[in-house]
């Protein structure tokens, strides 16, 4: 349970009133502990539902478990190259970005170890490892970067949209960022979450219209599709750019069915606001929401969606006000919502924030970094990937799926996917702004395993 935010202002007004007023102020404390209470109660009830079974596989994801990397030895520099400009320290970041880093392997595993689902993997099967090529139903690495998943509750699939990057890295001009040519939007099917089927390019580039937003030497990023009951229309929205990042909108096109092929229509500037990183929502009364990156990054922006989901409507909140955030990635929990982000810095990976609402529209609260395990350097950079979706789980309460990708700037195909146990509802590990010392917000923590699967499975 919540304290709104109104009782919060009421709360304020009270206590500035004088000393005349300290039993309200008492009582105001009083009540508040109990809202505390009683949200930490329901926290935890959430917990006991769980077998016996799953409640001692729930804990070994909660485990931490810890990586010990090693900064390799620096590289020898003649005297007169030192002299001339001397080296600042290498760092774990520079590691990362480095193709003939020491450590290359650490970070992109090579494909002897991909996991590969058509094989007898015994005690290895339907486990998932973070950061290792993964392989489809056929035997290729999965390509589907920046995505997201559906659940299709008609033909009781999981469906996996992203960015088809199976193509060459390079960069348009000197100080371009590396990029792929467009090629579409790939869609995979499962219907256990770890063994997927391609079903092809559901939206394709355009391959000589220049003028169209899918043109190859366009940019479609992070894909997203939701169903639409009342028209039984699946419908993707996308960011839409021009080479340059000018262009700055969201695309839109719907299907008939999950495996597409979906049908582009038009792309637009939502709210007349740039539009960078962006994803969807659907809330349980069925309203969907857009929430994009936006002012050049500076600010978020959410706003739901018409009821056929193919546009903005004219309501839209600023949110996050300042903060630089990006790729967000919403998910619900006992009636409070939660969204992910990641910092502004290009194919860097940065730390991740976790910002919490009792209302979608907001005012969002930022309650801290999720990342648990790993070392320092693994929790400031989210696990060396960047968020793209929370996976919603049926039948283990308070665990989630953190879908994220270990971006490859070198070669943009050989991106990683980084997927991790994410759970919600221990006490947080300090008190957010504005909470008056109690802890209101259910904790999310999202846990370092080198592999790990499903508590049911």
């Amino acid at each position: 349970m919540r304290v709104k935010n109104k009782f919060k202002e009421s709360f304020i007004l009270h206590c500035n009133a004088g000393g005349r007023l300290f039993p309200l102020v008492v009582g105001c404390l009083l009540f508040l502990h109990l809202f505390s209470f009683a949200h930490q109660r329901n926290a935890q009830s959430g917990e006991t539902h769980l077998s016996t079974n799953q409640r001692t596989q729930f804990s070994i994801l909660e485990k931490v478990e810890e990586e010990n990397i090693q900064l390799p030895q620096p590289r020898k520099r003649s005297t007169r190259a030192a002299k001339r400009k001397p080296k600042r320290p290498t760092t774990f970041i520079d590691e990362f970005l480095d193709e003939s880093s020491q450590l290359r392997n650490v970070f992109f595993p090579d494909q002897r170890t991909a996991v590969d689902s058509r094989k007898e993997n015994g005690n290895d099967t339907y486990y998932y490892h973070p950061g290792r090529i993964w392989l489809d139903t056929e035997g290729n690495p999965i390509q589907a970067h920046g995505g997201g998943i559906l659940y299709d509750l008609r033909t009781k699939m999981y469906y996996w949209y992203g960015e088809y990057k199976d193509g060459p890295t390079y960069h348009a001009h000197k100080k371009g960022a590396a990029r792929v040519d467009v090629i579409g939007v790939s869609c995979y099917s499962s219907k256990d979450l770890w063994t997927w089927k391609n079903e092809g390019i559901v939206l394709a580039a355009e391959e000589k219209n220049e003028t169209h937003d899918l043109y190859k030497l366009n940019v479609l990023e992070r894909p997203k599709v939701i169903h639409n009951e009342k028209t039984g229309k699946y419908v993707m929205w996308m960011h839409i750019d021009d080479a340059n990042y000018t262009k700055a909108s969201v695309g839109v096109a719907i299907s008939e069915l999950p495996t597409g092929p979906f049908n582009y229509l038009y792309s637009k500037r939502p709210h007349g606001y740039d539009s960078r990183d962006m994803t969807l929502f659907k809330d349980d009364d069925g309203v969907a929401y857009l929430i994009y990156s936006s002012e050049h990054n500076k600010d978020l922006h959410i706003g739901p969606l018409n009821e056929e989901y193919i546009d903005a409507t004219e309501s839209m909140r600023k949110i996050l006000i300042g903060q630089h955030r990006e790729a967000p990635a919403l998910f619900k929990h006992q009636g409070t919502y939660y969204m992910i982000t990641s910092g502004c810095t290009s194919w860097s990976p940065n730390e991740a924030l976790v910002h919490a609402s009792e209302s979608i529209m907001g005012p969002w609260e930022t309650i801290g970094n999720p990342c648990i395990g790993g070392n320092k350097i693994f929790r400031l950079t989210t696990f060396f990937a960047q968020g793209t979706f929370v996976v919603p789980l049926s039948g283990v309460p308070g665990l989630f799926i953190f879908m994220a990708d270990r971006w490859n700037p070198a070669d943009l195909k050989d991106s990683r996917y980084v997927w991790l146990p994410l759970t919600v509802g221990r006490p947080l590990d300090h008190r957010p702004e504005y909470s008056f010392g109690l802890p209101l917000w259910s904790r999310v923590s999202i846990y370092w395993h080198k592999k790990w699967r499903l508590p049911y499975r």
